[in-house]
């Protein structure tokens, strides 16, 4: 079946996403992003070989998105895909690591000569069919109206994916846009990141994660921009190649890091609180309150007890009296 655009961007569309889309074998973009989907992974979808675009944002999608591999692994899963976008859903669980290996297309540099990708599938229109799609780039929203072949991008933004972040997606080396911002990865980000050499947007925000920023991400030497803020990480930012030219905003949120371009430097751990400091003057002034304290308590007690001794007299002095 030719089909090589279905883009229903946008709508309110409800319910599950037709299976009979698997039947569209010459598929290249689908994008149902801003929608009221509501349905698992569509692993399914995996078998079309001309699939390069994968738009599944602002839905209701939901469950795990790699843990079903095995039906695919001989027949190639996603293979073609050049920008999958599955954010602002409830998408959760682990990723799964060999799901990121499945993506062949972003781990050649073959689309490196920056070509529009047309609709090939359609004899005699190619001239005049373009593809456009709306991603986060670089942290703002842009409508790309031509999909160049150089045009990849990973966003798994505002789900609720748990675990570590995958090494594999060093793999990745034509990848573009990596954001996995928003989520509940813990762990240390991955020194294999280092390895997607073309990386020109990094957005690993507000998560969990742990440990030092790996030296190898200084490699990417066309990243534009980093954000790393919110997570707890630690340690010494490293100031290599274009991790220089980064502001603090990139690092915020992250009380165990330390050096420029943050206030804090390193080395310099914080005072511990001083002792309350008393000096001699003021153990006097305390000792002798005490003592006029206790020197008054027993005045006025032997006061009292003398007082009722001279009633007691009186009073037995009064009775004799009365007797005789």
């Amino acid at each position: 079946m030719y089909f090589p655009d279905n883009r229903f961007h946008g709508n309110k569309i409800e319910g599950a996403l037709p299976r009979a889309l698997s039947n569209c074998n010459k598929l290249e973009v689908l994008d149902i992003g801003n929608n009221l989907i509501a349905d698992t992974f569509p692993s399914w979808l995996g078998e079309l070989s001309s699939l390069y675009v994968l738009v599944l944002r602002s839905n209701r999608f939901y469950g795990s998105i790699g843990d079903i591999l095995a039906n695919y692994r001989h027949k190639g899963y996603f293979s073609s895909l050049q920008i999958v976008d599955l954010s602002l859903n409830k998408f959760s669980g682990n990723l799964n690591s060999e799901w990121i290996g499945q993506l062949k297309s972003m781990m050649a540099k073959f689309n490196s000569s920056a070509d529009i990708v047309r609709a090939t599938n359609l004899s005699g229109m190619a001239e005049f069919y373009q593809d456009s799609t709306e991603i986060t780039y670089k942290g703002s929203s842009v409508t790309f109206e031509r999909i160049l072949t150089t045009l990849t991008a990973i966003d798994f933004s505002n789900n609720r994916l748990e675990g570590t972040i995958p090494a594999s997606l060093g793999r990745l080396v034509s990848l573009r846009v990596l954001n996995m911002s928003h989520n509940a990865f813990t762990g240390k980000i991955p020194a294999q990141l280092g390895g997607m050499t073309d990386l020109e947007s990094l957005d690993l925000s507000c998560n969990e994660l742990l440990g030092d920023i790996p030296q190898e991400l200084t490699d990417l030497t066309f990243l534009g921009t980093l954000n790393l803020s919110q997570n707890q990480l630690l340690g010494k930012i490293p100031q290599s190649h274009q991790f220089s030219t980064f502001e603090n905003t990139s690092f915020k949120g992250n009380l165990g890091l330390c050096g420029p371009p943050l206030s804090n430097p390193c080395g310099i751990s914080p005072a511990p609180p001083s002792p309350v400091h008393v000096d001699d003057s003021s153990h006097v002034d305390v000792m002798l309150f005490l003592f006029v304290g206790l020197g008054f308590g027993i005045g006025f007690s032997m006061a009292i007890l003398l007082r009722w001794g001279w009633i007691g007299i009186w009073f037995v002095k009064s009775v004799r009296a009365f007797l005789t």
